[in-house]
């Protein structure tokens, strides 16, 4: 069973029986069907069906010699709304099955961005047609949580805000240099580490970490696509599983600068989101691709 299936709302299914009802309602009531042809004259099927407002769960597989669906696997997805980056994303397939992760370099990061690809069929269909790669591809970023907790956010003026943003534009402009090479852009991050690491040593020996880290965003655990991050709340709604009535938090967050979405359940978040506090907690990263 899919551990994330209790952030889109179905904490209360326990045994195998109940999923194979669901993936089944998904097989044979689908709202959304892709039928691609792969290598080797293979026909890919993915069908999704909704559960929940941009949430719902995925069933992948392939079609036999007698033209009758086998599923190979699924996953629970939920779909953000904003572009999260335009930066160049390569596309590579799983081992084991016919998924596929999806990785970008983003400057306001710091680290290789690395997604669950939501959109597999539209891929396979695009790289058939030889579109993938010769047309800019924009990225929708979204997170599945299965706990999170609500932080205050950090006192600050309109001044500091505004310092703050420069500042973030300016340490960008210095990586994008420094990755082409330009020394004098290194130099500049490494003094600028230094300041920072200086700073953090003076305030933690008399404030809370929370306190002087607005947000992070940082790889978490063995799995490529999981990640701790923490951001600042832009927007929030409250959302309900039709099928067990739970009730889901949908929180879009701006972490490092990077705008995404996160799904989780009521019960699994501590506090109360309000736009300006922060949303701190473990996600699993999923991407789609908008060709």
């Amino acid at each position: 069973m899919h551990s994330y299936l209790r952030s889109i709302g179905f904490s209360s299914i326990t045994s195998k029986k109940q999923v194979d009802q669901i993936l089944k309602s998904v097989i044979e009531d689908y709202d959304d069907k892709l039928v691609v042809e792969c290598e080797d004259n293979r026909l890919f099927g993915e069908m999704s069906k909704s559960f929940g407002y941009d949430c719902g769960i995925t069933v992948c597989g392939e079609y036999d010699e007698n033209q009758e669906f086998q599923m190979e696997y699924y996953y629970p997805y939920f779909r953000g709304t904003d572009i999260s980056t335009k930066e160049d994303v390569i596309v590579e397939k799983h081992a084991g099955k016919e998924s596929y992760a999806g990785a970008c370099d983003d400057v306001r990061i710091g680290v290789t961005l690395i997604f669950y690809l939501q959109n597999a069929g539209e891929y396979l269909n695009e790289k058939e047609k030889g579109f993938f790669g010769s047309q800019n591809t924009s990225v929708t970023l979204s997170g599945l949580a299965m706990e999170g907790k609500i932080l205050l956010p950090i006192q600050k003026d309109s001044r500091q805000a505004e310092e703050n943003k420069k500042s973030a534009i300016n340490r960008n402009r210095l990586v994008a240099a420094a990755r082409n090479g330009d020394e004098e852009a290194m130099e500049s991050l490494t003094m600028e580490d230094i300041d920072t690491y200086t700073m953090i040593t003076r305030r933690i020996q008399k404030e809370d970490v929370f306190s002087i880290v607005d947000s992070y965003f940082m790889p978490y655990g063995v799995e490529c696509d999981q990640y701790n991050v923490m951001g600042e709340i832009i927007d929030f709604m409250e959302a309900t599983n039709e099928v067990t009535k739970e009730k889901m938090y949908q929180i879009s967050i701006s972490c490092n600068d990077v705008r995404f979405d996160v799904c989780i359940n009521q019960k699994d978040l501590m506090g109360e989101p309000e736009i300006g506090r922060r949303f701190k907690g473990i996600i699993w990263l999923q991407g789609c691709l908008n060709f």
